[in-house]
């Protein structure tokens, strides 16, 4: 059977009311030199069963993660799931990544995302969540055009080293609104308030800086508010969320809008998504937030109802109106994270961050004793720390893979970042695997 139902009397009765004689003569303007004038070259069709094996056997040659020891971070991390988190996204009710159109008749998915937002203000101390973005990458380039169209400012500054892969989203985001990115310098490991004082104008739009920042220390936060506040620049924090079982929240010390990547909160690694971009704002933006919020009121009989608020996409009101073309939410990963952070509650939220703290430190102490490895920064540090090493990072990468251990990230592969091996330690990692690392790096000197 074809995959394609029409017969050759259907295609020429379609050939002859759009006016042309051939499916040549329609293609006319493709230049032949391009056409494939041949079958592809395919192999021979195969029954389900084999299809299945074959592909089985093409999964194989990855190296998962229920068989690899992961130090890599960077963004990602490796955490716990909850089984309970899979089993309640699995019904059948809530398994879909979208938003129904008519919402309003889908209480329990309107509830679920109310809660969502409710939890996220909870956890960084702000007034208002959104419905979340595609990922931490774009929920901050929303944040900086959010800034950019509030203040009617162009300058863009980032304060330290923030997620090289977030600041190339950025760009891409503001390329059409010609933004000014300065960079600060970060030669310490943070942010270099000097610098970043030189740099913060009148004309400063937004200041930017991820707390524990890329390499896992931790920013003079209390510092850069006042020095971005002092210019009327909106201060926008991008957080890890487990570090927020431990840290003070960025509502506390001066945020106006906080986003993140929100993996690390029950939703599992999977070549780079689909992720979670967390957004929150204080309630003076609450009409500038992309995205859609959920919201609570009561019907005409006084029965509790939730509806979809403030959707401030150009597909709902006056396109010059809209903040953002985006109103898709990742709606399944939402929902796991609700599930997990319901789960966890506050104190097994600082737990996990308390573990994350406690493991790192220990790896990051006994890999400083090993000849010729020293931790790159003096700086306080939540679950991620540079190392330098006596030997090339790529080398390291080359021997430990083959023995299922994923050593981490090296830095040299981005520009201005430096050198260095990136190391990420979740609650997941064991004394154990943590002391077999030390020992195969050991035998690398």
């Amino acid at each position: 059977m074809g995959f394609v139902p029409n017969t050759d009397e259907d295609r020429q009765e379609m050939l002859k009311a759009i006016g042309v004689s051939s499916f040549e003569e329609l293609i006319s303007d493709i230049p032949p030199e391009i056409r494939l004038k041949e079958d592809l070259k395919l192999p021979e069709p195969l029954s389900e069963y084999e299809v299945l094996k074959e592909l089985q056997s093409i999964s194989e040659k990855n190296l998962d993660l229920n068989h690899a020891i992961s130090f890599l971070g960077g963004g990602a991390y490796d955490h716990f799931t909850p089984s309970a988190v899979f089993t309640i996204i699995s019904r059948s009710e809530f398994y879909t990544a979208y938003t129904p159109y008519q919402a309003e008749v889908s209480q329990g998915t309107l509830q679920a995302i109310y809660e969502y937002q409710t939890m996220i203000c909870r956890l960084t101390g702000m007034d208002v969540a959104n419905a979340s973005m595609y990922d931490g990458g774009s929920a901050l380039a929303e944040a900086v055009l959010l800034a950019l169209g509030h203040t009617g400012r162009n300058e863009v500054v980032i304060a330290g080293p923030v997620n090289p892969n977030y600041l190339t989203v950025v760009r891409t985001y503001t390329h059409p609104r010609r933004a000014d990115i300065k960079l600060t310098k970060f030669d310490s490991g943070i942010c270099d308030i000097d610098d970043l004082k030189s740099k913060v104008t009148d004309k400063t739009a937004c200041v930017v800086v991820q707390q524990p920042n890329f390499f896992g220390n931790i920013e003079n936060v209390f510092e850069i508010e006042k020095i971005t506040h002092n210019v009327g620049a909106l201060f926008i924090v991008a957080i890890d969320p487990i570090s927020l079982g431990l840290l003070v929240p960025p509502g506390e010390y001066g945020a106006d809008v906080v986003v993140g990547e929100g993996q690390s909160l029950g939703i599992p690694l999977s070549f780079g998504g689909p992720y979670l971009g967390i957004f929150a704002v204080k309630e003076f933006l609450i009409r500038k937030i992309p995205g859609r919020l959920a919201g609570i009121t009561i019907d005409r009989d006084g029965e509790r109802g939730f509806a979809l608020t403030l959707q401030t996409r150009e597909q709902h009101i006056r396109r010059e109106k809209a903040t953002s073309n985006i109103c898709t939410n990742q709606s399944l990963m939402m929902l796991a994270a609700t599930v997990y952070m319901a789960l966890m509650g506050k104190q097994g939220l600082k737990e996990v961050a308390t573990l994350c703290l406690q493991k790192s430190h220990y790896l990051a102490e006994e890999i400083s004793k090993i000849k010729g490895f020293k931790l790159k920064y003096n700086q306080p540090f939540f679950k991620e720390f540079v190392v330098q090493t006596p030997v090339p990072v790529s080398k390291i990468k080359e021997k430990l893979q083959p023995k299922k251990i994923l050593p981490g990230i090296d830095l040299s592969k981005f520009d201005g970042y430096g050198d260095g091996l990136l190391i990420a330690v979740t609650e997941k990692r064991t004394k154990k695997e943590m002391d077999l690392f030390v020992e195969e790096l050991k035998n690398l000197v």
